[in-house]
Order: C-alpha cells, then sequence, then structure tokens
C-alpha cells in the first residue's frame, strides 16, 4: 500500500441531484446527518492503509475544499496527504476537466513520481465500505493490468448498469453497458456456481455490475491515457483496456449504492437510519471519518423519535414526533412539530437568541423548524428557515415540479433549498 496512490473524483455538474448540487459538489453533500459524501472513500482509503490521496475537483468546489481542508490532517511522520488537485490552467492544458478520464490526464505529473507503482480510480458519490488491500491482493495474485470491482446483481436490476462477461479466472472478457433485453442479458450473464466457489452466496444473482472502482498499473494506466484522447473511464477507457490488456474481476458483496439521483440519495438515507439498516455506520474496525466539530449532545425534551438518526447539537422541543428520518447538525426543532420519512440536514451555525427578535421584526422566521409544523417525504436543505404551521407534504402528489423560490420536487420528494424561507402557515 506503501507505493500506492488513490485518484478521488470529485464529480461533475451533479445535475441529476439538483437542487441539492446548487451550491455544492455532489461529494460535498451532507449524508447520514454529520457526514459528506467524501468521507466515505477518504475513510475507505485510510482504514486500508492508503494515505497518499488526490481528490480532483472542479464545479461548486469551495465547500469541499474547505471540508477537506479541516478534516483530513495526517501526522507529518507518515508523508501521508489528501491534496486537492482542482482544474487549472497550465503549459499542457488550458480548459475545464472533460470527463474523468481527461481529469486524471490532466494530472498525470503526480502519478509519475519514482515510488509509485499502483494508482486507484475511486468516484466521491458512493456509498460503502470496502478494504482496498483485499482489492489490491487480487491485482498482484492475478498479475493483472487493470483490476475493477463487481458487485453480483439479479437480471431483473441489471438494465441501469455496466455488466462484465468473465472467463473461469476472473479475467474480464467484454462489458456491456446498461443492458435491457433478454439477448443482451445472456451474452454477459455469469455462472451462480462461480460466484458461489468464490466464498460469495449468488443468491440467484447471476450478473456482475461494475462499481467504477479501478486498480491500475501505474505504467498501464499513463500508456492509456497518453495514448489516446478518451475522456471517461467507463465508457471508454475500461472497454478499450479489456480488449487490449489484462483486466480482473474483484468480487465485494457489501453494501454499495451509488448515489446519482435525489430518488437515490433519498432512499440511502432512511434506509442508514433502519433499526437493521444495510449499511452500518458503526464499525470498531472501519469508523467513519469526518470534520471535528466540538458540538454539544443533542437535547431531546418530550420528544418522540423513532427509527431515526439525530446528528450532535440539535435541540428538539416537547411534543415533537420524529419518525424514520434523518436529522441533521444543530437542528433547531420548535414544539408539536411532525417529522415523517424525512431528512433535515440542519445548520451550519448557531443563531444567537437576541436574534430571534431582530428575524421577527422582518417578518423572517428564526432558523430550525417553527412550532406545529409538519415535513413528510421531504429533504431540507441546510440553513432553512421554516415558520410555524408550515405543511410540507406534496400533498398533492405531484412528481416532479418546476424549481420555485423554496425549491422543488423530484421524484415526488419535497426539496427546500440550503438558506430557503417559509412564513409561517406555508404549504407545499
Amino acid at each position: 500500500m506503501r507505493n500506492t496512490v488513490s485518484l478521488v473524483l470529485g464529480g461533475g455538474r451533479g445535475t441529476r441531484l439538483y437542487p441539492l448540487t446548487q451550491l455544492r459538489s455532489k461529494p460535498a453533500v451532507p449524508v447520514a446527518g454529520k457526514y459528506r459524501l467524501i468521507d466515505i472513500p477518504l475513510s475507505n482509503c485510510i482504514n486500508s492503509g492508503l494515505n497518499r490521496i488526490y481528490v480532483l475537483t472542479q464545479f461548486n468546489s469551495v465547500s469541499l475544499h474547505r471540508h477537506i481542508r479541516s478534516t483530513y490532517t495526517f501526522d507529518p511522520f507518515d508523508r501521508g496527504f489528501v491534496e486537492i488537485l482542482a482544474a487549472q490552467q497550465t503549459l499542457g492544458s488550458s480548459g475545464w476537466y472533460q470527463g474523468t478520464a481527461d481529469a486524471v490526464r490532466q494530472n498525470l505529473r503526480y502519478i509519475q513520481q519514482p515510488d509509485i507503482d499502483y494508482v486507484f480510480i475511486l468516484s466521491g458519490d458512493q456509498l460503502y465500505r470496502m478494504d482496498f488491500q483485499d482489492m489490491l491482493r487480487t491485482h498482484r495474485d492475478s498479475r493483472a493490468d487493470v483490476t475493477i470491482s463487481a458487485v453480483p446483481v439479479a437480471g431483473q436490476d441489471a438494465g441501469g448498469l455496466g455488466i462484465m462477461r468473465l472467463d473461469d479466472s476472473g479475467r474480464v472478457l467484454g462489458f456491456l453497458e446498461k443492458p435491457q433485453t433478454k439477448k443482451d442479458l445472456d451474452l454477459v450473464r455469469t455462472d451462480p456456481a462461480w460466484i458461489d466457489a468464490r466464498g460469495i452466496e449468488s443468491r440467484g444473482r447471476d450478473c456482475l455490475a461494475s462499481m467504477g472502482i479501478y486498480l491500475f498499473n501505474r505504467d498501464a494506466l499513463v500508456d492509456v491515457l497518453e495514448k489516446t484522447d478518451y475522456r471517461d473511464f467507463g465508457r471508454e477507457i475500461f472497454p478499450v483496456s479489456v480488449r487490449t490488456r489484462h483486466v480482473q474481476v474483484h468480487l465485494f458483496d457489501g453494501y454499495w449504492e451509488d448515489i446519482g439521483t435525489i430518488k437515490s440519495f433519498y432512499q440511502a438515507n432512511l434506509d442508514l437510519a433502519a433499526k437493521v439498516a444495510p449499511f452500518e455506520l458503526m464499525s470498531a474496525d472501519a469508523p467513519l471519518f469526518s470534520r471535528a466539530r466540538f458540538l454539544p449532545p443533542s437535547r431531546i425534551d418530550g420528544a418522540t423519535v423513532s427509527g431515526s438518526l439525530v446528528a450532535d447539537g440539535c435541540i428538539i422541543e416537547e411534543g415533537t414526533v420524529i419518525e424514520n428520518s434523518v436529522i441533521g447538525l444543530r437542528c433547531r426543532i420548535g414544539r408539536d412539530v411532525v417529522i415523517r420519512n424525512s431528512i433535515v440536514m440542519g445548520n451550519d451555525y448557531y443563531q444567537a437568541p437576541a436574534e430571534f427578535e431582530h428575524d421577527s421584526s422582518n417578518g423572517w422566521p428564526p432558523l430550525g423548524i417553527g412550532q406545529g409544523t409538519r415535513i413528510e417525504k421531504a429533504i431540507i436543505d441546510k440553513n432553512c428557515r421554516i415558520g410555524r404551521r408550515a405543511q410540507i407534504t406534496n400533498s398533492q402528489d405531484i412528481d416532479c415540479s418546476e424549481e420555485v423560490d423554496y425549491g422543488m420536487i423530484r421524484d415526488g420528494i419535497v426539496v427546500v433549498t440550503k438558506n430557503a424561507v417559509l412564513p409561517d402557515g406555508c404549504v407545499i
């Protein structure tokens, strides 16, 4: 692992996760109340003994940069770092990153140092826990040029994923993006007995889906990027590598979710709040790291909270009911509020009591959620001011709406944007 570096791709415009990406990049989106998506791949690297990490960023990256700088500082004696590689003009390039592969190509000089043998390419917007030492072991044992991590899926779930075809040794022979027909699926099906023989229960899953996690021999990566102008790893670099190099699969059977849409983000967060969560936040061996904020414990005064996550520094007042929800940092929730099946991201700061009266004189509700408000199937972004007796429930069952002052509705989920102000009695 000492001769290995990790490149974490900081994401593009994140249009499918809009409006949560209106003011931030995808990896900077808060998750599980107190983390950000970028914490997941960085924690996996650190827990795997990988402490030389570059994060490639471009769009809306200020909050992501701030989070990384204030969180990931290593002991100077272990030579570890998490360094940001933002898009920049150089003598060799004057444009923005044109895709995942182009982003790495523009930064090749950072991986061409003499003590680097292997390069991990990771996504900054996936939720999973993996020991990358296992993947490196697979890579070395098979003498591969490229290794890709894959998760078994059932045929009916393969339509939105990239599916691989293997030989008996686990070498990738073919790749099909989003197969839609039975004929297409038959071309890339894997014998379930082959999966079972490798210590993973197939349970009817006969397709192997790419997780978008790659491990390259450094020289192989440099060669393919210098000899082609391909811009994307998944659609171009990986398929051409299958044809020209030894590409090996590494099987993974844990929880893995690509947080690419509002619907997937919403469901993944609520799943984390379940009594038996598919992804366990607590782990003695592989903890999730994030910024140390030094917040006080949350105070819950006569409220009912069930099947939910409540982060640090919250005040939840009497009569409030919270069910199957995620409550983020520094939330201030008034009396008799009902929050069900929702994500409330919290606040970046506390509002001083003296400011409450000032806001009232201007007609603004204070920071937080006012008395008697009802919130169901919604995502409330940070620093929102929601007045008393508001109703955020999408009672008309609208699937998608145009963007308005408060936010918008996507996939039937009300998304209230960062810093939004909703007056007393507002109905959405």
